[in-house]
Parts: C-alpha cells; sequence; structure tokens
C-alpha cells in the first residue's frame, strides 16, 4: 500500500492478514531504485512498514493499554492473582509481607478504576482486565 497519510486501523487490518505486506508513506519515497527493492521484498515474502506508521502503532496501543498506568511490581502482583494466588501466596512468591501485597492489590484496583460495588469483585474484575490485555 503506498497512502499519503497513516491510517493505523486501515494498517492494523492488512497485517492482521499475516501475509507480506507493504504499507509505505508517499512523501518518503524519495528513490526509485530503494521502492523498487522494497517491491522486491514483499513480492518475496517480506512486510516492509513504514517507521512513522510503526511508531503510530506504539503509540495507539499504549493509550490503548489499560495497564499503563500500573507499575512493573503491580503487574507482577496482577499476573500472580490471575495464576489464582491469595495476598499470602503472593506474598511468598515475591518475598515482601502480605501488607504490601495488600497495598499493590489496592493501588491495582484503584488505577483500574474498578470502583466497590455489591455486585462486583474487584479483584476478578482486575484479572479480566489483565487477561484481555494479554
Amino acid at each position: 500500500m503506498l497512502s499519503a497519510h497513516v491510517d493505523v486501523d486501515h494498517a492494523l487490518e492488512l497485517l492482521s492478514g499475516g501475509h507480506a505486506i507493504g504499507y509505505l508513506l508517499k512523501s518518503r519515497v524519495t528513490d526509485v531504485n530503494d521502492f523498487l527493492d522494497t517491491l522486491g521484498r514483499v513480492v518475496n515474502g517480506a512486510s516492509v512498514v513504514d517507521p512513522a506508521l510503526v511508531a503510530e502503532l506504539v503509540t495507539a496501543r499504549r493509550r490503548n493499554d489499560p495497564l499503563a498506568a500500573l507499575s512493573s511490581r503491580e503487574r507482577e502482583v496482577l499476573a500472580l492473582m490471575a495464576e489464582g494466588l491469595s495476598n499470602s501466596g503472593i506474598a511468598r512468591r515475591i518475598f515482601v509481607t502480605e501488607g504490601t501485597v495488600e497495598k499493590h492489590v489496592r493501588s491495582i484496583l484503584t488505577k483500574l478504576d474498578l470502583a466497590e460495588t455489591n455486585d462486583d469483585h474487584r479483584r476478578v474484575r482486575a484479572v479480566i482486565v489483565y487477561l484481555e490485555s494479554l
């Protein structure tokens, strides 16, 4: 595809096909020989994606990542929650106190904006958010 601008949604649709794909921006194609070389690579099964599109795809993923606000330790605790470990089990696994795990869990629930309700189990909802982000 030779495009005048980056279209993230269209690019994702093309890339999800799993076949050789070329997505280049017209403004960045300045050398005919490089362009022909790129076409040859795509014909031979390679995928070539303009760096501007890659940057947009990475930025879009970060914007849509519900776990982006979590620290690496909070992500680790959430992953262990997804394995079914209790707070005491998590504490033993990562060598901290149970109180420290409780603080991490509270922070996770707050950062994921999982308010307390009478109908929902926030810990389970947090795990679902984690699993859906994989």
